[in-house]
């Protein structure tokens, strides 16, 4: 039995991600800031005939997290999968010299804190495993290759003070999971889902053709790496992303 954890699974992404992983056989638990809303997707998987459960999860909440991990020790004694979905746009945030403080801190907290805050709690069952990874869900907006490159879209768009920087960091900080954690054999590497239409695209005015599954194809690409798969990196469907 393959277990393997979704931040914000209940709708979306974070559904798809778990709706996939399940098709493969693993054991899916989706975690969601609303237990109702968490077992409602669940259940609607568990008709399909997959393997899923839910946990109570708030990224931002250091006991909600203590909680979830401690519940999926209680249920499972081990997590082999983890993926850090998770995410908020701040889009409101403003440009930097405008920036609502408020707002970055915000969305910080969720996307670059609450990643460390839940890896961290899962990192004991993680370890558990005998080929543990974890995905961080990035963004290509997060690549200062892209910003910097005069010719290329991110360099011409607006500035933005939360949510790509937020990004940004989350690449760094998997690069340096990655390094620490490389000699226990755990793997872990960002994806770039790419525009999708979800509710997190709505929100910001969005209309889009691709589909949550076809963003959730990349993430679980990388949560099925093999032992001699990559780590420290950024992907999309097409390889690494530029930096």
């Amino acid at each position: 039995m393959t277990i393997a954890l979704i931040t914000g699974g209940n709708k979306g992404l974070g559904k798809a991600v778990g709706e996939q992983l399940g098709r493969q056989g693993m054991t899916v638990v989706l975690g969601s800031r609303d237990a109702s809303r968490g077992e409602e997707a669940a259940a609607e998987l568990r008709k399909d005939g997959l393997d899923a459960h839910t946990v109570t999860l708030d990224v931002t909440d250091g006991s909600s997290v203590a909680g979830a991990a401690a519940e999926i020790d209680k249920r499972f004694g081990v997590l082999d999968v983890l993926v850090n979905n998770a995410g908020i746009s701040g889009f409101r945030a403003g440009p930097p010299s405008q920036a609502d403080l408020a707002i970055v801190r915000e969305v910080f907290d969720t996307n670059f804190f609450g990643v460390i805050t839940v890896t961290n709690a899962m990192l004991p069952l993680l370890r558990r495993s005998s080929a543990a990874r974890i995905v961080n869900v990035s963004s290509r907006v997060g690549s200062l290759t892209r910003h910097t490159d005069l010719t290329d879209y991110f360099a011409r768009s607006p500035a933005s003070s939360a949510y790509a920087p937020s990004k940004t960091a989350l690449n760094m900080l998997t690069v340096q999971y990655a390094k620490e954690l490389f000699a226990e054999g755990i793997l872990v590497n960002a994806a770039n889902p790419g525009a999708i239409a979800t509710d997190f695209a709505s929100a910001m005015g969005l209309t889009l053709e691709r589909t949550a599954a076809d963003g959730a194809r990349v993430i679980v690409k990388l949560a099925t790496f093999g032992r001699d798969g990559s780590t420290g990196a950024v992907w999309d469907d097409d390889g690494r992303v530029p930096w």
